[in-house]
């Protein structure tokens, strides 16, 4: 398998803050036993998907590099993924939404490289590379969903959310992290659970992120297309777990049919999904994000959008209608008949237009915070943004004027302007004061010991989102999970088992007919009592090999397992029909 590095263009433009969640996959920590898991999905999900998936899955497979007999190389991949337009990175386990979505916009599908143990074979709540490598990249080869999954990402990492939802974050990743370990103690489990549960039911009004976060996950991780009687599967929830793929195509599963409405129903993400929802097409999704990002705070502004960055307290912009952009953390709003009157910021902010900080007003400028009116001159019909030069000396904003704003909303401005700058349309956008006091009322907001006051000009909030406007003002690189995955244990038992799988894999590539089987089949029955997997590989190859006894021996062996071990009888069947029906088919 080609293991050489391959860069892809599309992750050299990632910005650093989102760098930071990459790591290395080290393609060498994949354990014999890992491969098998790998194998073993892989054929059980071709066999059945290839009935019940969208019919973009099995070509997509071929399209993006996924092998059934090996986990793919995320460098492989790459050099693969390029053909269509993407990328993939490997990172630990779930990453913030806001960072994931941002990958996606990029263009770039993040792949847990981690593989879920043995004992979890059918599902598990961390992401892995089954879920992510099996499930997301085989559908991203459908170029409309592909587009959708790119909208989804540039509008998703734009989401305003609420300081609960990375509580909320932190504690799912947990949670999937106690789960997927081996050995957890039951009460650490009960108590992340309960935790995630707490959070649930105290998260309050929910914000755009958790609603967004909604509809990806009834979308891009449980969707199914089609109609209500008759759907596929296209979520990658679904498409990398044998067991719950084969679930949801059952009447225990209610089918709903997709609309916006989704964004409102909360998931749990260690359960079975009771509900699923279905959308006739991929361009259908298309438009249903549209119609909530209609509704976001991105597209509507206002106060409404001030109040939600407010509520965040995270770093977030808001853009006035002259297209001056705010950065930082805001903590105020004067508002006066529903309307925003003057905005406040605490700690770094910059002030940027389409996205650019605009030069000398980065965040050494404004390390302590910016203030300025929204709105329109009292008594005065013409906002200074539309003003024209002859106008703008009529009411003495010039250089070298001292001069006295008054604004709707009783904020006043008061001081001798020295600078002003234009967007591109020529409209003023900033207006610099010295020796300026700004009030409200009576209370003081600025004065002029303070320095120089700095005027963002708009009448009007036109958009409010998550994030810097120009991702270079702000050092981005801060925040890493306080939760790490906990790898698989190595044991002298484990190391035994490990060389008895990598032996049976070495007999099935090299189609090796001479090595017995049996002295591995006597070790694995002895030394391993409770593993199944490689007993139904090496079923597998005796079958190829027409070796009925030991095959007969095996298969009586198996029997007594399923007895033994009744929660993974059906694992064990699941393996043998493989063998079997392909035989017959």
């Amino acid at each position: 398998m080609n293991s050489t590095i391959e860069s892809n263009p599309l992750l050299d433009r990632l910005p650093k803050h989102l760098k930071q969640f990459i790591k290395p996959q080290d393609y060498s920590d994949y354990t014999p036993i890992n491969q098998a898991v790998w194998r073993y999905v892989m054929r059980k999900n071709v066999d059945y998907l290839s009935k019940v998936a969208h019919s973009s899955y099995l070509e997509g497979l071929k399209k993006t590099g996924i092998e059934v007999d090996n986990i793919p190389s995320m460098y492989g991949m790459n050099r693969i993924l390029t053909e269509i337009g993407w990328a993939a990175v490997a990172v630990d386990g779930f990453i913030p939404p806001n960072a994931f979505m941002e990958f996606q916009a990029y263009n770039v599908l993040v792949i847990a490289s981690d593989i879920r143990q043995l004992e979890h074979i059918e599902y598990t709540p961390a992401p892995d590379i089954i879920h992510e490598g099996a499930g997301h990249a085989p559908i991203i080869a459908n170029p409309e969903y592909a587009e959708y999954l790119r909208r989804f990402g540039e509008i998703g990492c734009k989401a305003i959310s609420s300081h609960k939802d990375y509580q909320m974050y932190e504690a799912i990743r947990l949670l999937s992290i106690l789960k997927e370990a081996e050995d957890t103690p039951q009460a650490d489990i009960d108590a992340a659970e309960k935790a995630v549960e707490d959070l649930q039911n105290n998260m309050g009004e929910l914000s755009e992120m958790a609603q967004i976060r909604n509809l990806h996950w009834w979308t891009v991780e449980y969707g199914l297309i089609g109609t209500v009687d008759n759907p596929k599967i296209y979520g990658a929830g679904l498409l990398s777990s044998i067991g719950e793929s084969a679930w949801c195509m059952t009447d225990n599963v209610k089918k709903i049919p997709y609309d916006i409405s989704a964004a409102n129903q909360s998931f749990d993400i260690t359960k079975l999904q009771p509900q699923l929802y279905v959308t006739p097409d991929f361009a259908y999704l298309s438009l249903v994000l549209e119609e909530f990002a209609n509704k976001m705070a991105l597209r509507t502004g206002g106060l409404s959008g001030i109040n939600k960055l407010i509520h965040s307290n995270a770093l977030g912009t808001i853009e006035l209608s002259t297209g001056i952009q705010i950065s930082g953390v805001f903590t105020n709003v004067i508002e006066e008949e529903g309307k925003p009157v003057y905005i406040q910021t605490t700690g770094k902010t910059a002030l940027s237009y389409r996205e650019k900080e605009l030069v000398g007003h980065g965040t050494i400028k404004h390390a302590e915070g910016f203030g300025s009116p929204i709105g329109k001159l009292k008594g005065i019909n013409l906002a200074i943004e539309d003003m024209s030069p002859r106008d703008l000396s009529a009411y003495s904003i010039t250089e070298s004027k001292s001069v006295t704003l008054e604004f709707e909303g009783d904020i006043t401005v008061k001081g001798e302007i020295i600078t002003g700058s234009r967007n591109l349309h020529g409209e003023i956008i900033l207006i610099s004061l010295k020796n300026c006091t700004v009030t409200h009322g009576e209370t003081i907001l600025f004065q002029p010991e303070w320095g120089i006051y700095d005027m963002a000009v708009g009448k009007k909030v036109i958009s409010a989102f998550s994030g810097p406007a120009d991702v270079n003002s702000f050092d981005l690189i801060s925040h890493v999970p306080t939760s790490k995955t906990i790898k698989a244990k190595h044991t002298a038992e484990r190391d035994d088992l490990e060389v008895l799988y990598q032996t049976v894999r070495n007999i099935r590539e090299t189609k090796d007919t001479e090595t017995s089987l049996a002295p591995i089949f006597d070790k694995l029955r002895t030394n391993h009592p409770n593993d199944w997997l490689l007993a139904v590989e090496i079923t597998e190859l005796l079958n190829d090999r027409n070796e009925p006894q030991l095959l007969q021996e095996i298969m009586v062996y198996l029997d007594q397992l399923k007895v033994k071990r009744p929660e993974i009888a059906h694992l064990i069947a699941g393996g043998l029909d493989l063998i079997f029906d392909k035989e017959k088919a």
